[in-house]
């Protein structure tokens, strides 16, 4: 299957083999981790952007816990882990990262409402 949105952007959604999928797209379940990296990654581009940083890349991983709710799963953790790499100064990047989950965020405040969301960061020059 594939997604579409109103600029004409694509995502390949698939399950597993198992349920009859071909594993060739993202879960639904990974697509909810990717766009709480892609968010997040969003707003603190922007937010360094404005503390004037010299950001050179960001990578973002995202790994999740899920456990089972009856008929369904749900995340009980997800990590967030930022490696940025640039002329950064330590507390703009904490305070950016600390924004974009605590207020910007509108993924990570929809799933903090059933996970436990953590964060670590490192830079690299």
């Amino acid at each position: 299957m594939e997604a579409q949105n109103e600029e004409g952007g694509l995502i390949r959604i698939d399950g597993s083999t198992r349920i009859g999928g071909l594993e060739g797209g993202f879960s639904p379940m990974q697509l909810l981790l990717a766009g709480v990296g892609g968010c997040s990654a969003v707003d603190i581009i922007g937010i360094l952007k404005k503390q004037k940083q010299d950001l050179k890349d960001l990578k973002i991983e995202v790994d999740a816990n899920k456990i089972k709710k009856g008929t369904y799963s749900e995340f009980k953790t997800i990590h967030i882990k930022y490696i940025f790499t640039g002329d950064l100064e330590e507390r703009k990047v904490e305070r950016a990262i600390n924004l974009s989950l605590d207020k910007y965020c509108s993924v990570s405040k929809t799933l903090e409402k059933t996970s436990e969301i953590t964060h670590s960061y490192e830079i690299k020059s």
